[in-house]
């Protein structure tokens, strides 16, 4: 392939240019690369930031010439080259440039719209084998077996563990569907799927059910140090004081669990405001009468990490089911 270019590029470099775009996608493709790197060597050589978008499987994916992910600020224009991804299917892969494309940036479009087909499509569907899961994430599988199952999968070389009601090995890129409750472990080796999956199971346990306003998709790399108290809470933990007194807090008015969640999350009271759409004088209110129910102050950084404490705890408790030891 080296020596073809080279011939090309002294004969017609346009037509050397298109044969190393066309080398480049094949690499990633015998590779089993995902989705990122697929829109990432579009962008790196149309010399424009590229995009994908699917709908159905939730991907937003925009990345600069320099290769850095950034999320997209507005939708595409319409004169952006594009295509489709799926057959028959609307625009899902852009380049940011007006105007038609030119022969290299088609020959991009074309080959990084196919890869990105292919990711696609044998990635849809793997809910249909769940011995095919259960084996790729079970610790005690012998590795030939585990890598065979990832392969029955579709699974390239990195992949990554999803706690959900049933559980999932999916590529690193994958994006859970709107509403999903998912606890999210590591991208890994797919060798490496049964570590991901216990920490995909921890993630799980600090995700909110439907009665609760707070995160329904936990990612574990941003737990952090809260991931030691998952392995402090079990099904015979007994909660302690501050746990109770969310438990009793909420039952006494619909108001008092979305306020305690947006207070734990934002930086601010005046941001906690803007998330409930309330008031500032009301949320303060609000505040007061929280304060008097749990019976420690919230507006001060000691009462609040203590408020992010008690709030993670008490998820624990309603998940100890799924208490991880390995």
């Amino acid at each position: 392939m080296r020596d073809l270019v080279s011939h090309l590029s002294a004969l017609d470099p346009g037509a050397a240019a298109t044969v190393k775009v066309i080398a480049y996608f094949d690499r990633l493709v015998e590779g089993g690369a995902g989705l990122e790197p697929i829109v990432r060597g579009a962008a790196v050589l149309a010399g424009c930031p590229a995009r994908l978008a699917d709908d159905e499987r939730r991907v937003r994916l925009r990345v600069e010439p320099d290769g850095r992910v950034v999320p997209a600020a507005q939708p595409p224009e319409p004169d952006w080259s594009a295509v489709p991804v799926r057959k028959g299917g609307p625009p899902a892969l852009w380049l940011e440039r007006p105007g038609p494309p030119g022969p290299v940036d088609a020959m991009v479009l074309e080959r990084a719209s196919a890869a990105a087909r292919g990711v696609l499509d044998r990635t849809r569907g793997r809910a249909a084998d769940p011995a095919s899961v259960e084996v790729v994430l079970d610790a005690g599988a012998d590795e030939k077996t585990r890598l065979l199952a990832a392969r029955r999968l579709g699974l390239g070389a990195r992949a990554r563990a999803v706690a959900t009601p049933g559980p999932l090995a999916v590529p690193p890129d994958w994006m859970p569907p709107e509403r999903a409750r998912a606890g999210l472990g590591p991208a890994v080796a797919v060798a490496d799927l049964p570590r991901s999956w216990a920490q995909a199971r921890v993630a799980y346990r600090f995700t909110a059910a439907e009665d609760d306003p707070g995160a329904r998709v936990v990612d574990y790399a941003d737990l952090g140090g809260l991931a030691v108290l998952a392995t402090a809470i079990g099904p015979d933990t007994a909660p302690v004081a501050d746990v109770r007194a969310v438990e009793s807090a909420r039952t006494t008015a619909t108001w008092v669990l979305p306020t305690l969640a947006a207070v734990a999350k934002t930086a601010s009271l005046r941001a906690a405001a803007t998330a409930l759409v309330l008031h500032h004088s009301t949320l303060q209110g609000r505040l007061g009468h929280a304060e008097q129910l749990l019976g420690w102050p919230l507006r001060e950084p000691s009462g609040k990490l203590r408020l992010q404490v008690a709030l993670a705890l008490w998820r624990l408790h309603r998940t100890a089911a799924l208490h991880v030891t390995d």
